[in-house]
């Protein structure tokens, strides 16, 4: 359950393969690398406990990275490659960052967080991966560095940072195991016990390994002993020739790229094989039913679903067979207990909708936010923890996820949740994207206004408008129906389907 036991026992198989060049790195080159990774960070002065950042596109040294810090006692904190200069600034002064790493391909953030290191005091060094003019290079350090272990091995661990959709960032921390590095991984256990995956995988991950399932997944099938193929980034027509070329059988989407494959010509869909894909994980974000049915009617029962977060306070999954039964649903509890809780945290009876909280899971907190911390907890059981998202439970335990709760509209009273109208709007042929959210009504408190995304731009019409509302009115109750509509060449999204609505909304409020 680790790189290094694989690399002792087949040290040629291929550990990472990057599906854009075709570069391969063996499970023992893999091992080496962490290992001269590792001294790295020593020689810069961190040690056990310290806190390491890492900006970077999809790349092998990634990997490097992670096991380096991993076995050298480190807490990684991965950060979007999209994040501006001053939003790096702020998660590194957060969580206390001794090192920053960033990649060539960022190159501009890179030189411009170097000029701002006064205003990061605890931040020693800014180091790049690939050369941006005269800043330190991370692989020139690792290159005179010994193949073997470190002498004070000590597993390290990762905080991930929220995508900020709701408000800043924070940093979800869990409490450090100890011990030597080479352990079981609970995750990967999970992952190999819920999904089939192990040392025969053939894994394609094709979203950014910044984010936290696609890292913690990818690093999960490592651990297990399979293979991982990494795409640069997501296309559609690519992902299937990268099942075809490297006959992946299984791999992590979100929903985005489902609509995105479907939306591919059916001649282009034909002329990938594409037979040897035995299972398709998705989530990060609400499936539309109708997309999740036209995948399985594509893919067959392959399709799993998880429900889940970066605090991992629960796990909830659904198989298609248990889908199809239960259509719109995220499953049954495999980690924790789910437990639908009113305002007042008291619970709720079946088929009440309410805030989703969870006991039994893997007890975390926010990094220098106690109140963030206390706000997660049911104010009757502080042992029973929420990650933000309002649902209900049937009668034989499954979840149907409704919305966030800081995105429910309430309108003259009445409580509308977004994510319904979404799931609506994404299934008309002529939208791209959408977002829903409540803004202003002298009369109502709010109402529902949508923003489109229109698949061709011209049709971003105030007849189209029209069009929708009517379309939307023909099939939902008119109180869940936007009042408006407004169009946007493209909506902000990140690269796991994550829906940047507070930036949307903050158009259409005053400030405080």
């Amino acid at each position: 359950m680790h790189p290094r036991l694989h690399a002792e026992t087949f040290p040629e198989k291929a550990a990472v393969i990057m599906a854009g060049t075709g570069e391969t790195i063996s499970y023992g080159e893999l091992e080496e690398r962490a290992n001269r990774g590792a001294h790295a960070l020593r020689a810069l002065g961190l040690g056990n406990g310290d806190t390491l950042a890492l900006a970077s596109d999809n790349r092998p040294e990634v990997f490097d990275i992670y096991w380096a810090a991993q076995r050298a006692g480190l807490i990684l904190v991965p950060l979007s490659a999209r994040l501006k200069s001053d939003e790096i600034a702020y998660i590194v002064n957060d969580s206390e960052a001794k090192a920053l790493l960033v990649s060539d391909a960022l190159a501009d953030t890179a030189r411009d967080v170097a000029t701002k290191r006064g205003g990061m005091p605890g931040l020693a060094h800014v180091l790049t991966i690939g050369t941006v003019g005269n800043l330190p290079e991370w692989r020139g350090l690792c290159l005179d560095q010994p193949a073997s272990p470190i002498d004070d091995e000590q597993i390290g661990g990762r905080m991930s940072y929220s995508s900020g959709t709701t408000g800043r960032p924070k940093g979800i921390r869990y409490a450090s195991t100890g011990g030597s590095p080479v352990q079981p991984n609970p995750g990967a256990q999970l992952f190999g016990r819920l999904y089939g995956v192990g040392k025969h995988t053939i894994y394609l991950s094709p979203a950014p390994l910044y984010h936290a399932a696609p890292l913690g997944f990818t690093a999960g099938i490592q651990a297990l002993g399979g293979t991982t193929v990494i795409m640069p980034k997501f296309d559609a027509e690519s992902f299937l020739g990268a099942i075809a070329r490297w006959r992946i059988n299984a791999a992590m989407v979100v929903p985005t790229m489902f609509i995105r494959l479907l939306r591919l010509p059916e001649e282009v869909r034909d002329r990938y094989d594409i037979s040897s894909l035995k299972t398709v994980i998705h989530a990060a974000a609400p499936c539309p039913i109708p997309v999740k049915q036209a995948m399985i009617d594509w893919l067959g029962p392959i399709i799993d679903e998880f429900y889940a977060g970066s605090e991992g306070n629960g796990h909830v999954t659904i198989n298609s067979e248990e889908w199809l039964r239960k259509p719109g649903s995220v499953g049954r509890a495999v980690v924790g207990e789910i437990h639908i809780c009113d305002d007042d945290g008291t619970e709720l009876p079946i088929g009440e909708t309410g805030t989703i909280f969870f006991s039994g899971g893997k007890p975390f907190r926010y990094h220098n936010d106690p109140a963030k911390t206390a706000a997660a907890q049911n104010p009757l059981r502080p042992d029973w923890t929420t990650m933000g998202d309002v649902g209900h439970v049937d009668e034989e335990g499954y979840l149907f996820l409704s919305d966030r709760k800081d995105f429910m509209i309430i309108s003259g009273g009445v409580n509308v949740y977004p994510q319904e109208v979404e799931n609506l709007l994404a299934t008309h042929p002529a939208v791209a994207d959408a977002a829903v959210f409540g803004v202003p009504h002298p009369d109502f408190g709010e109402e529902v206004k949508a923003v489109i995304q229109p698949a061709c731009w011209e049709s971003a019409t105030e007849e189209f408008a029209n069009e929708l509302i009517d379309w939307c009115r023909e099939r939902l109750a008119n109180v869940k129906c936007p009042r408006s509509i407004d169009f946007e060449k493209e909506l902000p999204r990140a690269e796991t389907g994550k829906l940047y609505k507070k930036e949307l909304k903050a158009r259409y409020w005053p400030a405080n």
